[in-house]
């Protein structure tokens, strides 16, 4: 996700910083090197004009030629500039009105709409809202089902009418959520492959009978700068409220993300981070410009942590792990709870500074995946203990699992070292200097760790590992025996 337009934002950050002055010439070739960067991301070139513009008033005069880190002055500017662009702070969905709340959903076909409806009718539910989904896409061959498969799914309700006319459809539907007393109505809506005169007669009637809370404007990330034509077009017949930007866990380049707010003055409200009916998240553009930038995006991060790992259960995973009884079955559930966080590269991409281990985010993933293919592939006696595995349960194991031999033997090998370096700290014998613990790290675990991490009397040694003098005498080498005998002869 925004792979490429971060790579080329640091490539030219990366030609100033550490200079002691810049001059005008300087400012001008990296602003030129992010001007690239952004039409080479599909950004509206109005927006991008604009974007430059704000970053140049700036960033040629002595606020930036006369700093002390003038790169580092430029990289502020172009983070600030950014922000302006991406609207300064985050709008939260409306949550106070009339009884139901409606929210319209709209846009073209093939945007992830009917996905999205099931994603927010999610979010209101776990807000603690009851909640009803409308299906009103008549229209798309199979839109029904499948609002009825995610609403299913994610245990919501889904008013389907019946009938051939989407506006009766969403009256009934309201008249039913008033009569139960439901909090939220979602109302699915159709979509056609290009903006039409027909497509906007039926939303506006459907606007008219609703009076949505909400008219949320789907849009693909990955459409670039035609997402602010396709928002211009259907803004002339219909009010929106906002945009939920769909797909941007793709490889989309970033266009979209940076060009609806400028260009059309609505704010982005949501996004979503992939298939999954909880994949949505509250767009904030602060978290999205330090991303761009390549400065992560740690706040995100703690919240995904937050919302995937149930907090006793990890109280007593740190119990079994500082007791040694952590069994295999612990560890499918730390991997299950990682896969929920979301992929190895996308949360790479949002720890400061991690950008150069992500060419081998794909190696961990697959790692990770044959990981869990080869104990799912174990009996209950197994994953709970390795031990009984020998010979003859390698390769069954193997056949299994798709893997080899080596693979599952290498797995029952590092999973036995990591249980015996927690017996250690248990122990107390195993220490890195920190307070309450004595000793050093076990031979198995500080060969392994890079460099070979050494305790407080290994340090400044190198990658040798040569011992700092500590003040106390030397010993005397002990003389063989044999050597001794003829002394004394």
């Amino acid at each position: 996700m925004l792979e490429s337009l971060t790579a080329r934002f640091e490539a030219a950050f990366d030609r100033i910083r550490g200079r002691g002055r810049l001059s005008e010439r300087q400012v001008d070739e990296t602003l030129r090197e992010v001007r690239l960067a952004l039409l080479e991301a599909d950004v509206n070139q109005e927006v991008a004009d604009r974007l430059l513009d704000r970053i140049r008033v700036r960033a040629v005069g002595a606020e930036v030629i006369g700093s002390i880190t003038p790169g580092h002055q430029v990289v502020k500017i172009v983070h600030e500039s950014l922000l302006e662009t991406l609207g300064s702070e985050a709008v939260p969905l409306v949550t106070t009105g009339g009884k139901p709340l409606t929210t319209l959903v709209v846009g073209l076909q093939g945007s992830g709409k009917t996905t999205t409806a099931a994603k927010l009718a999610d979010h209101y539910r776990r807000c603690g809202k009851s909640v009803l989904m409308v299906a009103g896409d008549l229209v798309r061959p199979g839109a029904v089902e499948q609002l009825q498969q995610l609403g299913e799914r994610i245990g919501v309700p889904v008013f389907e009418g019946g009938g051939r006319n989407p506006v009766s459809v969403v009256r009934s539907a309201l008249r039913q959520a008033d009569r139960e007393g439901l909090d939220v109505v979602v109302v699915d809506t159709a979509g056609r492959l290009q903006i039409d005169q027909d497509l906007m007669t039926e939303l506006g009637a459907m606007a008219r009978t609703a009076s949505p809370d909400e008219v949320l404007l789907v849009l693909d990330a990955m459409t670039g700068q035609e997402s602010v034509a396709v928002a211009r077009g259907f803004s002339k017949h219909i009010d929106l409220t906002g945009v939920v930007l769909s797909k941007l866990d793709s490889d989309a380049r970033g266009g979209a993300a940076i060009s609806v707010r400028e260009a059309t003055g609505f704010p982005v409200k949501l996004v979503g981070t992939g298939e999954g009916h909880r994949d949505l998240e509250v767009f904030h553009p602060e978290r999205m410009a330090s991303r761009i930038l390549g400065m992560g995006d740690v706040l995100t991060l703690i919240e995904r942590a937050e919302e995937a790992v149930d907090q006793q259960q990890a109280a007593d995973m740190a119990q079994r792990l500082l007791r040694a009884e952590f069994t295999l079955d612990d560890y499918i559930e730390q991997v299950k709870s990682l896969r929920r966080m979301g992929s190895v590269g996308e949360l790479l991409g949002m720890i400061p500074g991690a950008r150069p281990a992500m060419a081998d985010a794909q190696a961990v993933d697959r790692e990770v995946r044959r990981s869990e293919a080869i104990i799912c592939s174990m009996t209950r006696a197994e994953r709970a203990n390795p031990k009984v595995i020998d010979g003859s349960r390698r390769r069954r194991i193997a056949v299994g699992s798709g893997t080899s031999v080596q693979d599952v033997a290498g797995l029952v090998r590092q999973f036995n070292q990591m249980r015996g370096m927690f017996q250690s700290l248990s122990r107390g014998k195993t220490t890195m200097g920190f307070p309450g613990m004595r000793g050093g790290f076990p031979a198995s675990v500080s060969g392994a760790l890079p460099g070979g991490l050494r305790g407080p009397a290994m340090e400044g040694s190198g990658s040798r590992g040569r011992r700092r003098p500590t003040g106390r005498p030397k010993k005397k080498p002990r003389t063989p025996k044999k050597l001794q005998k003829k002394k004394k002869r």
